[in-house]
């Protein structure tokens, strides 16, 4: 592993050169070796554990039952890639054989996806193990067989030095070429990782000013690269009457666990709630938070940020602070319980409809169902959207407009919560995230990877991958049908 511990040029060019150099290893890597190499990290950090949890929770705040339960989904999804990358459909590999009676006549064409090179990937402040050093982003470009550069995040610094020791010693041990990981430190050295030109795309989880400011400057090079970044949601969720008349309370009592776990410090946090009006359902909510200490947020920042952000929603005409209070002392944060009408909303969404990351919640009653949709699609774009409603209601009006704005769509249940699976989206229109992919999931390798095409090429010369034997035993697509490993040639 090589570390900057100074936001110096010549330190960055250090690493990046040995990423680069890795890239050529990683790039001809097996499957077999980077599922190595993956499960090699995972088993080092479950191995130390109560150390790294122990770290954590004394920078985080964030308690040992949940940081455990979080290094267990890190250690989880390192091995998920594992297996995948040995399945190997996310590979799209695809024959097409020659047939001269197409128009135009159809050579030899073979066509998979490959690695784009070194990837920068930026820690998140609210995940410390999940989005951070050993995250997700990190573990699905390892699978692809890109090295990787962390830039540590300034919120938990001892737990990324340490994590980093942990996943570069692994790495090495498992056979991994030096320079496939590295870690930086320092906002200066963040900027000029995204510019440097070592560089193929950017992982990024954070605030919308700071991914904003990155993603321009990665557009902006001589040679523009991915940039792959979540930034902001406010994650609306719609109850309808019938649901309201059926279980007012047990809402209310989920929505209050959901906006308040962890602090709200969730990017799938339940920031606008949509009610019929009249239903006192804001007041329900307060009644189930209760009364509630503040608790320390992860960085003395985030906490101001959220004291800022709950003074101009209270301070905003029409909005009502229901439960709570919107000053908040230094550093923490104490839950608050907000309301308004779908009128207010559509008049001013720019100043209603923004992210206020912390324990919060707006709930925003409608007369009318369509002035909640009208208010909803307003929104522009997020991470979720949540319908809550009874059997045998007719929803096809909703889930239109709750799928046109948003990248996972729940019936039921609360955000708050992201399981890392093959079919999970993390991921919607702007600003909730800066492209159309997922940053949670298998299919997040596919934001590491680029399209190849072999023409006429010798059996000899081509990837395993693509060879007319498929010695990998992998899914592929020949001549249009989907064969799968074992199945029979029709």
């Amino acid at each position: 592993m090589t570390t900057t511990d100074t936001a110096t040029r010549t330190t960055l060019d250090e690493v990046s050169d040995a990423a680069r150099r890795a890239f050529a290893v990683t790039v001809a890597s097996t499957a077999a070796e980077r599922a190595a190499w993956l499960t090699a990290v995972a088993d080092a950090l479950d191995a130390n554990g109560p150390e790294l949890i122990a770290i954590a929770d004394e920078e985080s705040h964030l308690g040992t039952t949940r940081l455990t339960g979080e290094l267990a989904r890190t250690t989880s999804q390192l091995r998920l890639f594992a297996e995948a990358v040995v399945e190997g459909s996310y590979l799209e590999a695809t024959v097409d054989h020659p047939n001269a009676e197409t128009i135009p006549p159809r050579p030899d064409l073979r066509r998979m996806l490959r690695p784009l090179g070194p990837v920068a990937v930026f820690s998140a402040s609210n995940f410390p193990f999940a989005f951070s050093v050993a995250g997700g982003d990190t573990a699905s470009a390892l699978a692809a067989g890109c090295p990787v550069i962390v830039k540590g995040h300034s919120a938990h610094p001892r737990l990324s030095r340490r994590t980093a020791d942990v996943v570069a010693g692994a790495l090495a041990a498992a056979g991994a070429p030096d320079g496939v990981f590295g870690l930086v430190e320092g906002r200066e050295t963040g900027v000029a990782l995204v510019q440097h030109p070592s560089i193929r795309a950017v992982g990024f989880t954070g605030s919308l000013h700071g991914g904003r400011a990155l993603f321009d400057l990665a557009s902006g090079r001589p040679d523009p690269i991915p940039f792959y970044g979540e930034l902001s949601a406010v994650n609306p969720v719609l109850i309808t009457a019938a649901a309201l008349d059926a279980r007012a309370d047990e809402l209310a009592a989920g929505l209050a666990a959901s906006f308040t776990l962890g602090a709200g410090q969730f990017c799938t946090n339940p920031g606008v709630v949509f009610v019929p009006a009249g239903s006192g359902f804001a007041e329900r909510v307060g009644a189930a938070v209760g009364a509630t200490a503040p608790v320390p947020m992860l960085t003395d920042g985030i906490a101001a940020a959220f004291a800022d952000g709950l003074s101009g929603l209270a301070a905003h005409d029409g909005v009502t602070v229901v439960a709570g209070y919107a000053a908040q002392q230094p550093g923490t944060g104490s839950a608050v319980v907000l309301s308004t009408t779908t009128a207010a909303v559509l008049a001013d969404p720019s100043a209603l409809l923004v992210e206020c990351f912390g324990p919060s919640t707006l709930v925003v009653e409608y007369d009318r169902l369509d002035d909640a949709l009208d208010a909803i699609h307003s929104i522009g774009g997020s991470l979720t959207a949540t319908v809550h409603a009874e059997p045998g209601e007719e929803l096809g009006g909703i889930v239109e407009v709750l799928t046109e704005i948003a990248g996972r769509v729940l019936f039921a249940g609360w955000p708050t919560g992201v399981a890392v699976s093959w079919a999970q989206q993390h991921g919607g229109p702007w600003p909730s995230t800066t492209s159309i992919h997922t940053s949670v999931g298998v299919t997040a390798v596919r934001r590491f990877l680029r399209p190849v095409a072999y023409q006429d090429a010798s059996d000899a010369v081509l990837p395993p991958e693509l060879r007319e034997s498929n010695p990998l035993g992998i899914p592929r697509r020949v001549d249009g049908v989907l064969r799968l490993p074992g199945a029979p040639v029709t």
